[in-house]
């Protein structure tokens, strides 16, 4: 079994996750290894052939660090035209979200476990995806750890150039100082444009998760970014 081994890094040195050598129940232990054979992706330096990965051509959308999976498997399962590709480095969340798609017969799920910038880097075509879904990332609250917030300059133009046109980046966080980061990022983007007049209403493609309703109850505001792909002129 090899759960707690990690994923391939290479030399980037400001990461926006740190492995954690969290225990996986029995139950997601047998999912991580029925699972991966049958849903997951190895992670490699040549392009994803995404036709091929889930037997079919059909828009994909990309979440990045989907944690225990209750949203992408929602999502999917409400969605069952598109297909849903999850990137997560922590074991524990990639068999949960596994268990899920096996118990409820998702076929348009697959996972990659590994660094999403270099799945975004070298595995994800300019211009191919339908979406993307970044919901409640690490805020890294400290102001000395700020730099490793995920949402960053540089990685929000990687992400801008994998999305097709009219294609959405949505983001979404409780943390209100991260929610101002993010749209300040995003708007900076000269490949994006604001769907809203600063942030967007909740949409009704993404649920409410336990982690969302745990936040609400503390008092923390929920907010959503969402920004689109420009047109070509």
């Amino acid at each position: 079994m090899t759960e707690d081994a990690p994923p391939r890094l290479t030399t980037r040195s400001i990461r926006s996750f740190v492995l954690r050598q969290g225990r996986m129940s029995p139950a997601q232990e047998r999912a991580f290894e029925a699972g991966m054979a049958r849903f997951g992706i190895a992670f490699a330096d040549t392009p994803l052939d995404t036709a091929a990965a889930f037997g079919r051509a059909a828009p994909v959308v990309v979440e990045i660090g989907f944690g225990m999976g209750e949203t992408t498997a929602r999502i999917a399962q409400e969605n069952p035209g598109t297909s849903f590709l999850g990137i997560e480095v922590h074991a524990p969340g990639v068999g949960a979200l596994l268990k899920r798609v096996i118990d409820e017969g998702l076929a348009n799920v697959r996972v990659i476990r590994h660094d999403a910038v270099e799945v975004f880097e070298r595995m994800l075509m300019p211009d191919s995806l339908a979406g993307v879904h970044l919901f409640f990332p690490d805020p890294w609250p400290k102001a000395r750890h700020h730099k490793r917030r995920i949402v960053q300059p540089d990685f929000v133009h990687l992400v801008a150039s994998r999305l097709a046109p009219g294609a959405c980046l949505h983001c979404a966080t409780d943390w209100e100082p991260y929610a101002l980061h993010m749209l300040e990022v995003l708007a900076a983007e000269p490949l994006l444009e604001n769907t809203a007049a600063d942030f967007a209403p909740r949409p009704r493609l993404r649920p409410q998760t336990k982690f969302e309703a745990r936040g609400l109850k503390l008092g923390h505001a929920v907010r959503d970014v969402i920004f689109r792909r420009r047109l070509p002129p």
